[in-house]
């Protein structure tokens, strides 16, 4: 069974013109509606399938997962997972699904791809915005990792390798937008040189850029699926589930404000944080590169109403991990909330 939009399949039609699949299913939609897997569970009991190939980001390998999940064959359903995006779903055995306006997520190593399949030239057509969003919702992965349930020395090292390295990455993916996979046939033979739309090494460099971004993509998400999931993708999920927010433009919205928040009371984790990103201090860091890759910055522009603050609140707030680094009020999960709705500065009132 393939997973993956038509438009991935188009883009990516090299990829997958090895395969004769007994199904492919294009249905796929931002954080798995329970409709939308219920139509693919049935399709692939159906057809009988034995593994699945999910092209793309996190929502077509998240749909996977929920297959592998539901599925009674002996051993499980593999997968073999092909990200075109950074958000690290194929290295993490967390899945996720949306019912009745509620997300729900789980952890379970039936749903962690049994292959993954890095190819940086799938990620050259992912519009700009789309790539800054993604590799910013990368490392938040790497942030949570640092103060979620599970964390230890080991998730701690691969989440600020993985923050450094998607540090390093999205500035050089930032002056590259709308590359074509076929870019260098277009240049011409000479395709080495620096490029005013490539960045420095033509498209070289900007392939060089997107291996740094999938790497550090793997390292933050395994650190997070080692460690769990922290205050931050506790506040994403209900703002995607329940109110349908993009899903990476949520998280490199929102990142900044949780460590505004648990910063103060998590001074080891903002020292790696901050040394990751080359700043003194956690925040300065962040919001200077999501400056400079002018990324997203208010959820209003995304959907979300001042009027659905006191709600999200009162979902977010009995989920709050127990091991987070300070205790959260639903005074502070409202200004957390009206800042990132407003685009305000972190932690200002």
């Amino acid at each position: 069974m393939v997973i993956a939009t038509r438009r991935e399949m188009e883009r990516s039609a090299a990829v997958l013109a090895g395969i004769r699949s007994v199904l492919v299913f294009d249905e796929v939609v931002q954080h798995v509606p329970a409709e939308s897997a219920e139509r693919a569970h049935r399709a692939a009991q159906a057809a009988r399938v034995d593994v699945i190939v999910a092209l793309g980001g996190g929502s077509a390998i998240g749909l996977a997962k929920i297959l592998a999940l539901r599925s009674e064959r002996t051993g499980g359903l593999p997968i073999v997972a092909v990200p075109t995006t950074y958000s690290g779903s194929e290295a993490t055995a967390v899945w996720g699904l949306v019912e009745n306006g509620v997300k729900t997520t789980g952890f379970d190593l039936r749903v962690l791809p049994s292959t993954v399949i890095y190819d940086a030239d799938l990620t050259l057509s992912l519009p700009r915005e789309l790539s800054v969003s993604s590799a910013l919702n990368a490392l938040a992965h790497g942030v949570d990792a640092l103060w979620a349930p599970g964390a230890n020395p080991v998730s701690a090292l691969l989440a600020a390798e993985g923050i450094r390295m998607l540090a390093h990455a999205l500035p050089r993916i930032a002056v590259a937008p709308g590359v074509g996979p076929h870019t260098a046939e277009a240049a011409g033979s000479d395709t080495s040189g620096s490029d005013p739309v490539l960045g420095g090494g033509g498209i070289h460099g900007a392939l060089a850029a997107r291996k740094d971004a999938l790497y550090g993509a793997y390292l933050s998400a395994s650190a997070f699926s080692s460690a769990g999931s922290g205050l931050h993708h506790t506040i994403c999920h209900v703002l995607g589930g329940t109110f349908g927010l993009p899903h990476a433009q949520t998280h490199a919205i929102v990142l900044p404000h949780v460590i505004a928040l648990n910063a103060p009371a998590a001074t080891e984790a903002e020292a790696r944080i901050a040394a990751a990103l080359g700043s003194r201090t956690a925040v300065e860091g962040l919001l200077a590169l999501r400056d400079s890759l002018h990324a997203p910055t208010a959820l209003r522009d995304f959907g979300f109403q001042e009027s659905d603050i006191a709600r999200a609140v009162a979902l977010v707030l009995p989920a709050v991990p127990a091991s987070n680094p300070r205790a959260v009020t639903p005074d502070d999960l409202t200004l957390l909330l009206r800042n990132a709705w407003s685009g305000a500065a972190p932690g200002g009132r």
